[in-house]
């Protein structure tokens, strides 16, 4: 847990301090179901946020910087969350991070992140967009609205912004949030700039609260601290106004509490059953947009699912009911591998479609139970007279991606874990040549049992 020392101790429910029991009971069906699923990390005040939202509906938020053209697995926990609570009937709110994507949010980082052209980030925001409309609703005046914060940060005047806000951020706590703290226990420079990251994050949420009347602020346990925040500024503004101060007597304002008060959720960090990070892997990242990961591929990232994991992101990233969660996470043996089918076929069909969940399926059971080439594997073109001349293959396979570095394609294939159309490779200097392509106008390379690739010819 983030440290948060100087802050409003009623901000803090008791249950805020740990995760919660995932039978706990609410009153409201959203609580309910992500509770049920794990969902639940941190609250600022779950009692309160229990009775608000059994009583109305209500808007909440995620806010997504734009660093990349697209999202990747590892925002698909909030992406889901954002999900549920539309389901259930409540008003999400998808933030996209014009304005700090300049800047750079600094928790977990050891460097400062590079920084992007104005046309860069208006880019990525464009395409990152389109996974939204995958998962969330847009078009009635009820659904999900997706915001840029660059349009009320873009005109902000520095001097009245120090002085509107600045006054109610103390730099005694701004040091001791994890994000910096951190950062600087290892002696890693932090910018000033970095270092207003958790300011501005604050005051997104209280513009949205005065132009959405958002009230709940959802992110990973990493962003307890920048979400804690943003309820405590919006708190000290509604105090200033009322002339309330100093801090100490904002407990006084029993209607604040109990008409006005912002919220705060926070959701667990996801790593896998061998500590790797989610949303990574030896080939990268796994991205939701599928010009930046084929549909196969992001199926096949489920399948490889780890055993002790499959329960787990059945609950996370898939919608089946609990009851059948429960069974398929109960298979053993090799049993567990159907488990692991059904969350590919579930989780790829919610972000690409169920035509391409099904394809991705038919592909991997024509490649790995029939030892064939499905339609959807990926496919690279090389050049025909290079093919003519050969190719070693350690050096195809580093050049087509199938291996980060000649060394490991090297590797690989003196471990015997290199294949050309399913015959496997003695030298690692073995040319790769015109005579390997079959009937059907390809060649096929496998990596291991789980990495295969089509070559085909150009010109």
């Amino acid at each position: 847990m983030t440290h948060l020392r100087g802050l409003s101790a009623s901000l803090l429910s008791d249950e805020s301090r740990g995760m919660f029991a995932p039978m706990t009971k609410h009153k409201s069906e959203f609580l309910n179901i992500i509770g049920e699923r794990g969902f639940l990390h941190q609250c600022t005040d779950m009692a309160g946020l229990d009775e608000l939202m059994a009583r109305e509906k209500i808007t909440a938020y995620i806010g997504f910087d734009c660093t990349a053209p697209s999202l990747h697995v590892g925002s698909l926990m909030q992406i889901m969350i954002l999900r549920w609570f539309q389901k259930c009937g409540h008003r999400p709110i998808a933030l996209m991070g014009g304005a700090t994507t300049r800047i750079g949010d600094p928790t977990g980082k050891d460097t400062e992140r590079s920084v992007l052209s104005d046309s860069a980030i208006a880019a990525n925001m464009d395409d990152i967009q389109k996974v939204f409309g995958k998962y969330l609703r847009f078009g009635t005046e009820d659904d999900c609205i997706l915001v840029n914060n660059a349009d009320w940060m873009d005109d902000i005047g520095y001097l009245s912004f120090l002085s509107d806000y600045g006054r109610h951020f103390s730099v005694n706590r701004m040091l001791s949030m994890d994000s910096v703290k951190l950062r600087l226990s290892r002696e890693a420079e932090m910018s000033f700039l970095e270092f207003n990251y958790m300011i501005l994050q604050a005051y997104d949420f209280v513009e949205l609260n005065k132009s959405h009347q958002c009230r709940l602020q959802f992110g990973g346990s990493d962003q307890w601290g920048n979400i804690i925040n943003g309820v405590e500024l919006h708190r000290r503004l509604k105090a200033a106004k009322a002339g309330i101060f100093p801090k100490e007597q904002i407990k006084e304002m029993t209607d604040y509490d109990h008409n006005e008060k912002l919220f705060g959720l926070t959701t667990p960090l996801i790593t896998t059953s061998s500590g790797a990070k989610m949303g990574k892997t030896a080939s990268g990242a796994v991205w939701l947009n599928a010009d930046m990961l084929p549909p196969f591929d992001y199926w096949q990232f489920w399948r490889n699912t780890e055993d002790g994991d499959v329960g787990k992101f059945l609950r996370f990233f898939t919608e089946l009911p609990m009851d059948e969660v429960k069974r398929l996470e109960s298979l053993q043996g090799a049993e567990i591998n159907e488990a692991k089918k059904i969350l590919a076929n579930e989780a790829t069909k919610l972000c690409h479609g169920e035509e391409a969940a099904k394809a991705a399926a038919e592909t991997a059971r024509r490649t790995f139970d029939e030892g064939g080439a499905g339609d959807d594997l990926k496919t690279v073109f090389i050049d025909k007279t290079a093919l003519a001349a050969g190719i070693p293959a350690y050096e195809l396979f580093f050049s087509i991606g199938m291996k980060e570095s000649k060394g490991e394609a090297r590797k690989l294939i003196e471990g015997g874990g290199g294949r050309v159309n399913d015959e496997k490779i003695l030298d690692p200097k073995m040319p790769v040549t015109l005579a390997h392509m079959t009937g059907a106008g390809y060649i096929k390379l496998s990596a291991g049992k789980k990495q295969h690739m089509l070559v085909k010819v150009k010109g």
